[in-house]
């Protein structure tokens, strides 16, 4: 096995391939800020399985997914701490088993507790166990087999097997210390990551946000000018009342679009900043009426965090329609709420021509440009608003108001053509800020409360009602929150969609699933729309409560009132996977209903309702892209392999991909599919020459059927990454340590210089950053380009760790210690480290217990006043060495970082 697949193998620990899904959620998901946690386990599991099956790849090697914790016997010879020297170089991993030797027993019966032969677990002998797909197959004499139903040489002598990839495997009873270590050494590893890259981009790289993001894509032709007035001063209210709370934005994202031009992404988390991007707007241009406002938005999808809340600020029809599908899928993969302001719809668009004349052009937006907007905001579970220009302020302003971190829906539904129609909702204990959202011209509405108050349009000033504001199609009341069953009446029959909203810590994600081909069992995602006319099943993860259970999910059509009911079966840590016998043929939405008994009051029944905010539809098309290798080289074109089924009738399937770079693409315009045999397609993309390492793109292919009746999509998210030959760390050398250190550690201080530098044909050091200590750094770069550190610190605080990093993203982290008449052992996790002398200042008494310390150089020094114990170490996280062949994990992780 190369050193590659041991680091890949232990970074897919966390997937669904070792581990069954519902015992990965178990372990990931218990209790804390539990969406951030599943935000960070799919940035983990995304990132290292593109890195992992780009490095096979150019090794030119098929990559597989065998497990190191659950396929060895690493827990049962006593291990509980990951074996960090798997992504070391040249180190050892521990003793591992001849071919010759004997390692196993058969099992007794089922029970395959003790097959383990005593001398290997008691001389901590590693093994795993032999697997085959052929019934044919044959194994060494005394070997262990990895066992589980689709092993064939588990029968073969000795029986049994000694896997852990799920509690019911043959060693079963470990499962769960398997995955916990698994889950430790990936935690080991990223937070060498972290340490290079910095808190803050690593937490944003995870996906952890202390609040949403507040995204705006804003049309800039010339008749825009009081519209980006108005969004100047929303911005300045949002970031005046909210900086400092619970519900400041985490990041604030800008994109532009005007005719032909659109972009580029703005981001920044200095809210100044952003104000400053709103106030540089300038209106000018457009052309012909139609803008790129898909465009726009597709870069907002893209480039925002999941589960954003995005405003398309326009008075244009989109002039890019063909994107229609694009934005679908990425609304489906992202679940980002899009909410348009779109102003003057039936109005005159006013031009400021290069003369600064003004001209008026009767541009009326047509039928269908309305209707563009409405369907995608409706699909994403936002609202389309049409005001006249004079009302965007006051629209704007209701909208934003609800942009809370922990908001959640209670009700979702549109009616086109309009209708007449009850609507019933739940509102529990935990729910704040009761608001309902009505858009739709001529619709009247009727609200009963669970204790029987009714009001209506006429009458919005009763006890239920706290607010009522209507302005252009939006009304929008904000109700007392009353535990219960709630009735809301809609008289129309006009279009409208009804959206009823809270704040709540209660809240659910989802994912359809399927079984895997994997002969290990467990589930695999669906990361695109799950096949039409067949049964289905939804990974459900409760988030906000410990005790709070889930009783019914249903499927909901989104505008009509069919719905089909699910089987719910508990996974345990507030997880469960959902079956359905068939999914609706229409658009729809996830609807989940449970009990919190969680500090509900006597009068309420602890009863909840959730509902998702983005609709999904079902597919009769199959599309599937490889994603084997999701690096681009600048330059030079990638190919992409794809496969299109359809369950329904053949014919010739439109292919179309778009990506939100520009980069090009090139691609066959159809396939031609038979009915339940996949067709084969080849495309290319090629990123400019000049392209910045470590840009992000996403790949959108899809497939149409004849007529459009039915398409299905699937997303690549590629990396730019250009070569990387440096696969060195820096070096740290410490050239000098003086300590004044007494019994008053707040009375002297201790000073520390180390130089730091890059190997001969390396690229330099980039950076050298405290990762503990609370002392003070100074840096400088001497004429040779090697890096002097200076440090001083209070005797109080007598550790500090520095970080070094290349500039391509070798990572060195240099421990040093000082201590009073004490000997000080290092408390980091086992590691080894490199070549370091201690001299000149080095002390004896010094301990490395539960440290690797191979080639510390120490000597004796008399340092006055006290004796002073020294301790220092460089730990070298030296991915690329070991594996990389052409691409450096670590440069590929900091990259994307950095953007």
């Amino acid at each position: 096995m190369t050193k590659l697949a041991v680091l890949c193998f232990l970074l897919l620990q966390t997937g669904v391939e070792g581990f069954k899904i519902s015992n990965i959620v178990f372990n990931h998901f218990n209790g804390g800020s539990l969406i951030h946690e599943v935000i960070t386990e799919r940035a983990i599991l995304n990132v290292t399985l593109q890195v992992c099956r780009a490095l096979a790849l150019s090794e030119g090697k098929t990559f597989s997914f065998p497990d190191f914790y659950s396929h060895t016997n690493w827990v049962e010879i006593g291990n509980t701490f990951p074996n960090s020297n798997l992504i070391k170089t040249n180190a050892d991993v521990g003793k591992i088993a001849d071919i010759t030797r004997p390692t196993c027993r058969s099992c007794d019966g089922k029970d395959c507790r003790n097959n383990i032969l005593e001398d290997i677990l008691k001389e901590q002998i590693l093994t795993s166990g032999y697997f085959s797909l052929n019934p044919f197959s044959t194994k060494p004499a005394g070997k262990c087999s990895h066992g589980g139903s689709f092993d064939r040489t588990k029968g073969i002598e000795p029986t049994g097997g000694i896997n852990k990839d799920s509690i019911d495997s043959e060693h079963g009873h470990l499962h769960n210390q398997a995955a916990n270590l698994a889950i430790a050494a990936t935690s080991e590893l990223l937070e060498d990551v972290r340490s290079a890259a910095g808190d803050k981009a690593f937490l944003q790289m995870m996906g952890l946000f202390k609040g949403r993001a507040l995204c705006f894509c804003v049309d800039t032709t010339g008749s825009m000018g009081d519209d980006i007035d108005a969004v100047r001063t929303v911005t300045s209210s949002i970031i005046d009342s909210k900086v400092g709370t619970e519900d400041e934005p985490s990041i604030y994202i800008l994109i532009p679009f005007n005719d032909p031009e659109f972009g580029p992404l703005l981001q920044t988390t200095d809210p100044e900043v952003f104000k400053s991007y709103i106030n540089s707007l300038t209106p000018n241009g457009g052309g012909d009426a139609p803008e790129m406002s898909l465009s726009g938005l597709q870069l907002a999808l893209t480039g925002a965090p999941p589960n954003s809340e995005i405003f398309v600020f326009t008075d244009a029809a989109a002039k890019d329609e063909h994107l229609k599908n694009t934005v679908l899928a990425l609304i489906e993969q992202t679940k980002s709420v899009v909410n348009f302001m779109i102003t003057d719809v039936f109005g005159l668009r006013r031009r400021r021509q290069a003369d600064n004349n003004q001209q008026q052009q009767s541009v009326r937006m047509s039928r269908a440009g309305g209707q563009l907007y409405r369907d995608l905001a409706q699909a994403s579970g936002g609202q389309a608003v049409e005001v006249t220009k004079g009302q965007l302020l006051e629209a704007i302003n209701i909208l934003t108001e609800s942009t809370s971190s922990s908001l959640v829906s209670l009700l979702q539904a549109s009616r086109n053509p309009g209708k007449s129609e009850n609507f019933t909702f739940v509102v529990d204990d935990t729910v704040k800020n009761l608001t309902i959202y009505i858009t739709g011209t001529s619709v009247d509405f009727s609200l009963i409360s669970p204790s029987g108050v009714i009001q209506n349009i006429a009458n919005t000033t009763g006890s239920s009602i706290i607010s009522y504001q209507s302005v252009g199609n939006l009304q929008t009341v904000q109700l007392q929150t009353e535990g219960g069953l709630w009735e809301l009446q809609i008289l129309s029959t006009s279009p409208y969609s009804v959206k009823v909203v809270g704040e709540s810590p209660i809240d659910f994600l989802f994912k359809f699933i399927k079984e895997s081909d994997s002969p290990f069992g467990g589930f695999d995602v669906i990361d695109n729309r799950p096949t039409a006319g067949g049964n289905a099943s939804l990974l459900v993860t409760l988030i906000g409560s410990d005790v709070a259970t889930v009783s019914e999910v249903m499927l909901v059509e989104s505008s009509g009132s069919g719905q089909v009911n699910g089987t719910v079966e508990a996974q345990g840590g507030g997880t469960f996977i959902i079956h359905f016998d068939r999914i609706p043929s229409v658009e729809f939405v996830v609807l989940a209903k449970g009990q919190n008994n969680n500090g509900v009051s006597r009068a309420s029944s602890g009863i909840f309702q959730r509902q998702s905010a983005t609709s999904l539809r079902a597919s009769g098309l199959t599309v599937t892209a490889d994603d084997l290798n999701t690096v681009l080289e600048p330059g030079t074109p990638r190919s992409v392999s794809f496969s299109v089924m359809t369950t329904g009738e053949g014919g010739s399937f439109t292919i179309r991909a778009t990506n939100d770079q520009g980069f090009t693409l090139s691609f066959p315009s159809s396939l031609q599919l038979d009915p339940g045999i996949s067709a084969n397609g080849t495309m290319s993309i090629t990123a400019p020459a000049d392209t910045p390492s470590g840009t992000g793109v996403t790949l959108t292919i899809e497939a149409v059927a004849p007529g459009g009746a039915d398409s299905n999509y699937d997303v690549l998210r590629l990396t730019v990454l250009s070569k990387v030959t440096d696969f060195t760390p820096p070096v740290c050398q410490l050239l000098s340590l003086q300590s004044n250190c007494s019994d008053n550690c707040s009375r002297s201080t201790w000073e520390l210089s180390v130089q730091v530098t890059d190997a001969e044909n390396g690229t330099d050091v980039d950076s050298v950053s405290l990762r503990e200590g609370s002392g003070t750094l100074n840096i400088s770069t001497a004429a040779d380009k090697t890096t002097l550190v200076s440090y001083v610190a209070s005797c109080c605080s007598p550790d500090v760790q520095l970080v070094a990093v290349d500039q391509v993203g070798n990572v060195e982290i240099c421990s040093y210690s000082v201590r009073a008449n004490v000997t000080q052992a290092l408390t980091t996790s086992p590691v080894t480290t490199s070549n370091v002398t201690t001299s000149p200042v080095t002390t004896s008494n010094v301990t490395t217990s539960n440290v690797t310390t191979s080639n510390v150089t120490t000597s004796n020094v008399t340092t006055s006043p006290v004796t002073t114990a020294v301790t220092a170490s460089s730990t070298r996280v030296d991915f690329s060495v070991s594996l990389c062949f052409g691409f450096s994990v670590l440069s590929f992780l900091l990259h994307s970082l950095r953007l």
